[in-house]
């Protein structure tokens, strides 16, 4: 009983902070709605003040339902019997191990997407639409959702037959083997994304601003950092949202602007952003992440594989192992439905250290460029994304991966006098 009290006890300490924080933002921006802040003033005007307010308190009231919605799914699939339903259906029609399982935790994945799929629809359809942001059509947005199944089918299945395999027939240094595949398949992604994957959703071309080419070119070499390729993608085909980031590993990393935003910005302002950027991978931001991120996955592995033969974890659970049968590909997905009800608590202690990178890649950008121009570019992203200047600051410091605005403008102002 002691894994079931303190699964209950997370999973309602959870939703209850998660559901407090929310209830707080919507109320600490309702607030502040009818006032700019003192030092945008000058840059944003009252009107888009209110729609990033609005936008910020709708965006809220929907992540709030989706936590109800996922708790509720989470309880009908563990204390409900919903994973034991569904693992028991698939053991009377299918003989095959490795395809039983696969097919458990197919269907899993499936009925998750399933219930996730009203919010992203009403997400795209209805508050990105009435804020002006949404460009999508259904027919792109049904062909985006398939092209996703697609990916995910293509490039899961081999990496699930791997693993469950390895739980199989590898013995206790299951974990380890499963670490190791687990580590170059996520390698394998970040080298095929920027020239296979993503160009099935996006069309990329090369930029073709010579004065701007040159502006990027000056940048990184003065901060050493080589390029494979300057592109723009085609994002304005589904948000006026603006963006640029960096994709590729070793030699193969590429810059890629969204077409929005540099319709948005002007060279020097463009040129600040991405010195910021560039700030990243100067400190080493995205190799610590990433190191980061397998000394986690490790640590899940080797638990999975000791709670995998204890019979209480599934038990708990609302789950009953079967007899004479494997049982690996449903430890598996119990694993991965309850383990972030343990670990929410994590999520504050990230956010934090993002923002710390954060404020770490504007000094740096201070140094590289004029640190006027990237305060500039982020009143103009302020303004046109629709972010709250006014975050409440309890919700901020839980969630956020960026400074809130007024703490990253202040920030930036300090480099004027020394810049």
């Amino acid at each position: 009983m002691t894994l079931l009290i303190l699964f209950v006890a997370f999973l309602l300490l959870n939703t209850s902070i998660r559901s407090y924080l929310a209830l707080r933002q919507m109320r600490y921006v309702r607030l502040h709605r009818d006032q700019v802040p003192n030092d945008f003033s000058h840059h944003i005007s009252l009107h888009s003040h209110q729609r990033a307010a609005d936008y910020t308190v709708a965006r809220t009231q929907l992540s709030l339902f989706e936590t109800l919605s996922e708790t509720t799914v989470l309880i009908a699939l563990t204390l409900l019997g919903g994973l034991q339903f569904i693992d028991l259906f698939w053991a009377r029609h299918i003989e095959h191990e490795l395809l039983r399982q696969l097919l458990l935790i197919a269907s899993i994945f499936a009925l998750t997407a399933l219930v996730q799929l009203p919010f992203s629809v009403w997400r795209t359809f209805k508050l990105e639409q009435r804020f002006g942001f949404n460009r999508i059509t259904p027919k792109l947005f049904i062909s985006d959702q398939l092209k996703g199944i697609l990916v995910g089918v293509l490039l899961g299945t081999p990496l699930l037959c791997a693993v469950l395999w390895l739980m199989a027939t590898a013995g206790s240094y299951w974990p380890w083997w499963a670490w190791v595949i687990w580590i170059g398949f996520s390698l394998f992604v970040m080298w095929l994304f920027p020239s296979v994957i993503a160009p099935l959703f996006n069309q990329f071309k090369p930029l073709d601003s010579d004065s701007l080419k040159s502006r990027i070119q000056s940048l990184a070499e003065r901060c050493g950092f080589t390029l494979n390729g300057l592109f723009v993608m085609d994002g304005s085909k589904r948000s006026a949202h603006g963006n640029a980031y960096f994709t590729g590993i070793g030699r193969h990393k590429r810059i890629v602007f969204f077409d929005t935003l540099l319709s948005k910005l002007n060279e020097a302002e463009i040129e600040a952003v991405l010195a910021h950027e560039l700030g990243h991978f100067a400190h080493r931001h995205i190799l610590k992440s990433m190191l980061r991120s397998f000394a986690l996955s490790l640590i899940f592995f080797l638990l999975l594989g000791w709670l995998s033969q204890q019979v209480w974890f599934y038990t708990e659970l609302g789950v009953n192992p079967q007899l004479g049968r494997a049982n690996d590909g449903l430890a598996l997905i119990l694993f991965f439905l309850v383990i972030p009800t343990f670990t929410f608590w994590v999520g504050p202690l990230f956010s934090y250290l993002s923002r710390k990178h954060e404020y770490e890649a504007d000094a740096y950008a201070a140094k590289q460029s004029d640190p006027k121009h990237l305060v500039q570019a982020l009143l103009k992203l302020y303004d046109d994304n629709a972010a709250t200047l006014t975050p409440d600051p309890l919700y901020s410091a839980y969630y956020d991966s960026h400074p809130a605005a007024i703490q990253r403008v202040h920030y930036l102002k300090q480099f004027y006098e020394t810049h």
